[in-house]
């Protein structure tokens, strides 16, 4: 795939990405690759950080020294993905219901056998 971007003032830049694809030649054309990464690119984009930004505020999180802001990505990532895994298609209205109920937290980690929490 063949990028070029040129920002208002500077020259414009060029750039050659390669990718490996499961799909031989002839079962897919370059233009079903990219608009499948592409789309591929969004996906991820919408279901994880948007979900992590809004539901998380991870804009406002204050601590950025280290490997804290990694950690803390990782481990909302974790709750968001076992959300889903779970069922819940709506991730803050999960969470907010954890937080009301916080004894509900131990089931979705799997650690007690109790009802569903609300909102999943």
């Amino acid at each position: 795939m063949h990028r070029r971007r040129q920002e208002t003032g500077r020259k414009q830049s060029r750039e050659t990405v390669y990718a490996v694809t499961s799909p031989d030649g002839h079962q897919v054309t370059p233009a079903d690759l990219v608009a499948g990464y592409v789309r591929g690119h969004w996906a991820v984009e919408n279901s994880s950080h948007l979900a992590r930004g809004r539901t998380f505020a991870e804009a406002a999180f204050t601590v950025h020294t280290g490997t804290a802001p990694r950690a803390m990505a990782s481990l909302r990532n974790l709750a968001i993905g076992r959300l889903r895994l779970l069922g819940a298609t709506n991730i803050a209205k999960t969470t907010r219901a954890i937080r009301d109920l916080p004894e509900h937290a131990a089931w979705i980690m799997g650690i007690t056998d109790g009802p569903h929490p609300p909102g999943t």
